[in-house]
């Protein structure tokens, strides 16, 4: 399998992995800024914060403008020209599947270019701004539509190797800075009543899509330490950090067969190989160890997909970094396709938001 199908298929796992989590991420903090008696500003500076891009919204707009959530909605749906949003993501997506169409099952194409070409049209404008839950619900739906077409009409071998393999350690990140962001936002929040304590950090178990999880797995008690350690440690949970880790390490070592230790992937394979005992050691989390715990697993999943792209997408040492605001255009030309497909071009790499 050479190294640009290989980057295809993983940047179109974790792009579509992004895209689902910021449209859950805005539904439910919509939700609570409207019930959970949080000031606008603190609700939507978190969506700004979980995708790095509080800071160049903040240059853009002023401090201010991180009350104003339609605002903030718009940016992180429709995207600045050198942002993240959903739109981009999806773009970027799909111009990932069409680069690797040779790989991809029919119907996998045609989901995601048909999300795309619906985020492009008038009707999802009209959709957004006339039923923002129905909007995001339906990028929702897309893009598991796409990851369940990925894992029933695909051979499952090398390409949904590196798609899934993509897709967890996107997942991982996202996991950890949207609890990281909101555990720091609603430790430090004043409580006047259980319920609206309850309340709160149900809406961050929404935003994962943990909440049915972790009532099952706590009896329906809904308590921060309890939905910090459910979020990082249980492997039960496919959205955990634990689970998210393991299962990557899994594909990876698919990847790499130890009947054939020379294969490229070697520090890849130990890097995540010293993350994933690490969490699995793990048997407590403190809440005042829940940052740096998340800091660390968001650091060293940033190393693992940084070794990954040089030892086996064939990124050079100076790509392994990208940009901190690069932006993914669509290719528009064959000759712009073909520059972008090259597997050592930065510009195909998403930006990183900060932990």
């Amino acid at each position: 399998m050479i190294s640009r199908v290989a980057d295809g298929c993983f940047w179109l796992g974790r792009y579509l992995e992004r895209a689902e989590s910021t449209a859950r991420l805005l539904a439910t903090t919509r939700a609570l800024a409207l019930d959970g008696e949080l000031s606008p500003e603190r609700a939507w500076s978190s969506v700004l914060g979980v995708a790095g891009e509080q800071a160049p919204f903040i240059e853009r707009h002023g401090q201010a403008a991180q009350a104003d959530g339609e605002l903030v909605q718009r940016t992180m749906t429709w995207g600045e020209p050198d942002g993240t949003s959903i739109a981009r993501s999806i773009q970027a997506a799909r111009e990932n599947a069409r680069s690797v169409r040779e790989v991809l099952s029919g119907d996998v194409w045609e989901s995601v270019n048909e999300l795309y070409l619906w985020l492009a049209s008038e009707a999802a404008e009209r959709e957004w701004a006339e039923s923002r839950d129905a909007f995001y619900r339906r990028v929702r739906d897309g893009v598991q539509l796409s990851l369940g077409l990925m894992r029933s009409t695909m051979l499952h071998d090398e390409p949904l190797d590196f798609a899934w393999m993509g897709l967890l350690l996107e997942r991982v990140g996202q996991t950890s800075r949207i609890l990281d962001v909101h555990h720091h936002a609603f430790s430090n929040m004043p409580v006047e009543h259980q319920a609206h304590e309850t309340g709160v950090w149900s809406s961050l178990l929404y935003a994962v899509s943990a909440y049915e999880g972790y009532v099952r797995a706590h009896a329906g008690f809904v308590e921060a330490d309890k939905v910090a350690r459910f979020l990082v440690l249980d492997p039960r949970f496919p959205r955990s950090v634990r689970y998210s880790v393991s299962a990557a390490l899994d594909r990876l070592r698919s990847l790499r067969p130890r009947t054939q230790p020379d294969l490229p992937g070697h520090d890849a394979e130990a890097r995540l190989t010293a993350l994933d005992a690490w969490v699995r050691s793990l048997e407590v989390l403190a809440p005042g160890d829940v940052h740096d715990v998340l800091t660390r697993v968001v650091d060293e999943t940033s190393d693992a997909c940084e070794a990954i792209s040089r030892e086996l997408l064939g990124y050079g040492e100076e790509a392994q970094t990208p940009p901190a605001a690069s932006a993914e255009p669509v290719a528009d030309t064959p000759s712009q396709s073909q520059s972008q497909s090259q597997s050592s071009s930065p510009n195909r790499r998403p930006p990183e938001p900060s932990s």
